[in-house]
């Protein structure tokens, strides 16, 4: 007897239908599974085994052949043990034939106990089910909190075995689970950090300001003990809420690392990551046998922070320099090659030499030329003309510490990002736009069309060209810093003002660099 039951597999962080064929004869026990199965792939066939036992149903003496089609695409992990246990109990009469199985997808992995444990990538998954027309997805209990955010498809949580053959045969129906507080729109971001925390280091908060307004990259240098992290780290606490697909998207990439949490539905704030500087180069772009994302794509939409910048190996550091272009990652093996998404803001922090204390008023420097030479120099070129705003944090004053007055919030910050937003979605949409990006990713035809200058703003402009030796990539990421300034201002037009705030986001290639 034959019986096909659908389930799903995940590529990148894009899911795809699996087809489990399941033949079972009345002839000497057997159990082949072909398909192009991996090393987890093929251990299900003493999970399914033993979890069938356990659940207190005989499992079929029969010879049973399972085939996962395509049969040219690997396959990949344990999601596939619900599908083959339920295509081998059909095929034995122990699910009725009446349920229609052609409109469900199984997804889950088997305990021995016959209980049902979560996998990584049901949202990708349950994403897949519902574009290839599938109506009910059965996905393990603590799972299903995760794949109830799609809409349009009824989602079961199944806690075992049993519980799922007496859903099947109707003797204890299941009810779909629905999603929790009232959807993505009714979630309110919420943070534990605020920006009237931070003290003094006014210009500073304005260019983060800035670089969230416009989703740039930015470069904080100073002493110990400037802010410089707790600028960092309070960063998302300003950036727009993620609309409803950049939501689905980052919880996508969460699902497939493995790194979303049981209670976690969706991801409601943008995601900040900050790794150690003794990663290593994989850890960070992603990959691996079976790639998974590394951290630049799990701070996809979201914040990457790199603090003491120098301190990570130059291969490591530099290979950002393409994701930071592409906004996406590709990563190639024999078994094939997965794209990863990578379009995050990226916040590196650095002493201005190794003691410290390079510049400061006070304190000496026990650096040589050299070192401190040396020091800059583990940031290379190509990957410093990629950040747009390099500002210097100056030492905090007595008075700027003991003030008990406290400066804005970052509810009032986010305020102004978002209208300036606003302002750059309108202009991107009477131009035709058929969705908006931040001003950081304009190419180089919208910087023409959208970053219009005045006669003076075009001569502060050149002078600066020449002073500061700018690149055209420099030259460019100008431009963009400029047309955020003036979308705070709400201007339409690029004026001296805003070319000269721009600049002074910029002038420290010279000093330290």
């Amino acid at each position: 007897m034959l019986s096909t039951i659908y389930s799903a597999g995940l590529s990148g962080i894009d899911g795809f239908i699996v087809s489990v064929e399941c033949d079972s004869q009345k002839k000497l026990f057997s159990f082949e599974l072909v398909g192009l199965p991996d090393a987890a792939v093929k251990e299900s066939r003493e999970r399914v085994r033993t979890a069938c036992e356990n659940s207190g149903i005989r499992f079929p003496s029969m010879a049973h052949t399972v085939n996962l089609a395509p049969a040219d695409r690997r396959k990949e992990g344990s999601a596939l043990d619900l599908a083959i246990l339920v295509g081998i109990l059909r095929n034995a009469g122990y699910v009725r034939q009446e349920y229609d199985l052609r409109h469900a997808c199984m997804i889950g992995e088997l305990s021995l106990s016959g209980e049902l444990r979560p996998v990584r990538g049901v949202l990708c998954m349950c994403c897949a089910a519902k574009e290839n027309g599938f109506r009910e997805v059965f996905v393990p209990y603590a799972n299903v909190r995760e794949a109830a955010v799609v809409e349009g498809i009824r989602v079961y949580g199944v806690k075992s075995v049993t519980e799922l053959v007496a859903h099947l045969n109707g003797t204890a129906p299941m009810e779909p689970t629905l999603p929790e507080n009232g959807g993505f729109e009714s979630q309110i971001p919420d943070y534990d950090v605020d920006f009237c925390d931070v003290k003094g280091q006014v210009f500073a908060k304005r260019a983060m300001e800035v670089a969230a307004a416009g989703g740039h990259n930015i470069l904080l240098i100073g002493p110990p003990g400037t802010g410089k992290s707790m600028l960092a780290k309070r960063l998302p606490s300003i950036l727009p809420p993620p609309e409803f697909d950049e939501a689905i998207e980052s919880t996508k990439i969460h699902s497939v690392a493995g790194v979303l949490g049981e209670s976690v539905s969706l991801l409601s704030t943008r995601p900040f990551r900050s790794p150690h500087h003794t990663m290593s180069p994989v850890s960070l772009v992603g990959g691996g046998t079976n790639p998974r994302p590394g951290e630049i794509s799990l701070a996809h939409n979201g914040v990457l922070f790199l603090d003491e910048l120098p301190e990570f190996p130059k291969q490591v550091s530099d290979s950002l320099r393409q994701p930071l272009e592409d906004k996406k990652v590709t990563i190639t093996r024999a078994t094939g090659r997965v794209t990863f998404p990578c379009a995050f803001m990226l916040v590196g922090a650095m002493n201005p030499c190794r003691c410290g204390y390079y510049g400061h008023p006070t304190r000496p420097c026990t650096c040589s030329a050299m070192d401190v030479k040396n020091y800059m120099a583990k940031i290379s070129g190509p990957l410093l003309d990629r950040i747009d705003l390099q500002i210097e944090l100056p030492s905090l004053t007595f008075e700027e510490l003991s003030t008990a007055k406290t400066g804005e919030s970052s509810a009032e910050i986010r305020a102004r990002v978002v209208a300036a937003r606003r302002f750059a979605r309108a202009r991107m949409e009477r131009d035709g736009a058929k969705s908006f990006h931040p001003n950081a990713l304009m190419d180089t035809a919208e910087i023409r069309r959208y970053c219009i200058l005045t006669e003076g703003a075009s001569k502060l402009l050149s002078a600066a060209f020449d002073t500061l030796g700018l690149s055209a990539r420099g030259y460019d990421r100008l431009l963009r810093v400029a047309r955020t300034v003036a979308d705070l201002a709400a201007s339409e037009t690029i004026t001296e003002t805003h070319i000269a705030e721009a600049i002074q986001f910029r002038k420290l290639d010279k000093k330290y660099f």
